[in-house]
């Protein structure tokens, strides 16, 4: 095989591969454990698992979380935790959770899958 083709068929399994990474909730890259996150995800949904809730100020829809990429969690309750993020509610509560917690939480909602919520 050319030196072109070997690179664009490395880019192509390459591509693939990490496609199905992302895509497939059973590879999640979330080091939690997702049992301890079901237990730490108890207040999450209260307003996460609640379908067409909506926010009261400033007003929209709350996200449903079940099947969201971990790394996002991960990502956006950090920024919560540290103020980054601005919502009151969300950062009070990030602000009581360990990297652990994180991960646990992260972990859990991935694992549930879009229609898990």
């Amino acid at each position: 095989m050319a030196r072109r083709e070997t690179m664009i068929c490395g880019r192509l399994i390459g591509g693939v591969a990490l496609s199905a990474a992302l895509l497939m909730p059973g590879l999640s890259s979330a080091q939690g454990d997702i049992e301890a996150g079901r237990a730490k995800a108890y207040t999450c949904l209260g307003c996460h698992a609640v379908e067409g809730y909506r926010n009261a100020y400033p007003s929209y829809r709350v996200p449903k979380l079940g099947g969201q990429h971990a790394g996002y969690l991960v990502s956006s309750l950090k920024a919560y935790r540290s103020g980054a993020r601005q919502h009151t509610t969300m950062q009070a509560l990030a602000s009581t959770l360990s990297d652990e917690d994180i991960q646990d939480i992260a972990a859990y909602f991935e694992s549930r899958g879009p229609e898990g919520q």
